[in-house]
Parts: structure tokens; sequence; C-alpha cells
């Protein structure tokens, strides 16, 4: 895995582990991210993705500093390191009520596999996914890999407002829309799970690196957990 660094603008580079979705190379893009925050360079942000990393860096400290040499260095000592230095993250379970009031998509996802809609739900508590990115929007989390029983395209015409906390997939991952907002992924269920909400100061609920498993509950549950029942537009 020969990772490649590529400049981003005057004050920026991206690191590329692959082109593809892989844990591995999300590994790589962590284990980055921790050395270089360990590191003397003078770092402002770093944003990890599926296989790259950006890192934003203070241009002021850095004007007459070989920046590139110095990431490439910090990379060539990563093979050194144990896997286990990566960072594993938290481990969630997030409860999600699964239905068509509030997961319109379920049985198109059921028809398009050829199975019952509780065998869609069955196969998406199966899994343990893990959270490779955060993006589009805040608290946003990138989640996968999805098993090919329960991939689905994108719809074909994005919905215009999709109720926070419904719970999507979109070919090899799946997500929870943290705000409400347009998108075009399939929704099969709707939590509770606070992902985004700064007046209680939280912020990323879900970080990288981190492994989630869903976990089915019933209307009373879900109404009881402060859930709605609202419905999409």
């Amino acid at each position: 895995m020969k990772p490649s660094i590529v400049n981003a603008g005057a004050d920026a580079v991206i690191v590329y582990f692959s082109d593809e979705i892989s844990l591995a190379a999300n590994q790589r893009v962590l284990q980055l991210d921790a050395a270089l925050a360990d590191s003397d360079l003078a770092i402002l942000e770093t944003v990890p993705a599926y296989s790259s990393l950006m890192v934003y860096y203070d241009i002021t400290r850095h004007w007459d500093t070989d920046v590139r040499g110095a990431v490439k260095a910090i990379i060539e000592s990563l093979p050194a390191l144990d896997e286990r230095d990566a960072a594993q993250g938290q481990t969630h379970v997030i409860p999600v009520y699964y239905d068509e009031t509030v997961g319109p998509d379920l049985a198109r996802i059921a028809e398009l596999h050829g199975c019952s809609a509780e065998e869609v739900i069955e196969r998406h508590c199966r899994d343990s996914y893990r959270v490779y990115a955060l993006g589009f929007a805040p608290g946003f989390a990138y989640m996968g890999e999805v098993a090919e029983d329960l991939q689905a395209p994108r719809l074909d015409s994005p919905r215009t407002r999709i109720p926070a906390g419904s719970v999507a997939i979109a070919e090899r991952q799946t997500a929870i829309y943290p705000l409400a907002s347009p998108g075009g992924w399939n929704i099969i269920g709707r939590t509770t799970f606070p992902l985004y909400e700064p007046q209680k100061g939280i912020l990323n609920q879900l970080n990288s690196g981190d492994t989630v498993r869903f976990k089915a509950i019933s209307k009373d549950e879900f109404i009881a957990a402060g859930g709605s029942v609202e419905a999409f537009e």
C-alpha cells in the first residue's frame, strides 16, 4: 500500500492510501492522523476520510519547510507500528425503529433482494459497521461495509426533506441523517440516537474508527425514547 501525497492548496496536502474502501487503508489513515498529532509540525486541522487524510498546516510557521517531505517521513515510519496503534474508537449500539412509516424504502429493498422486510431488518442488525469518515452534514458518519444481500443504489430523485434520525443505506454504505435535510439514500428506519445537538454539547457522537451495531426496537420503545413518526414530504 504505497501512499501518495498531493498538494491541496497553499496550506494543505492530501495523503492517499488507496482509491477503494479498505479497512487496511483506513487504519493507515488513522495511524497517520495520530502520528501527525504527536509530531512537531504545526498542524491546524486534519480531515480523515475512507482512504485519505487532508492535512492543513500553519503556513506562517512552515513557509520555508518542505511539509510534503516531513509528512512523507512520518508515513515511512508507519509500517513499523503495530496495527493496534491505529485508533480503534468506541463501540456504539444504536436502537432503530424499522417500519415503513419511518422507512419508506424498506419494502423496496426487500423486493430488490427477494426477501421480506423482516429479513432486511435482520440483515442490517446482523453486522458491525466501521465509521470510515464524517462529512456531508455536521455529525453525518459514513459507515461500512453493507453486505451484498442488503445493498441498494441511491434514489434516482433525492427527497427534499429527510427527518433527523433517519437510518439509511446507499450501495456499500449505511448512515444516519443527523439533521433534517435533502438526501438520496434509501431510508429503512429511524433512531433517537443523538448525532449532532450543539445545544447539548454533542458535535460528533460518532468518530472515524468507531464501530456501530444497530438494534431493532418496537414503536412503543421508540416513542418512549422521544422518537417521532413524522411523515416524509
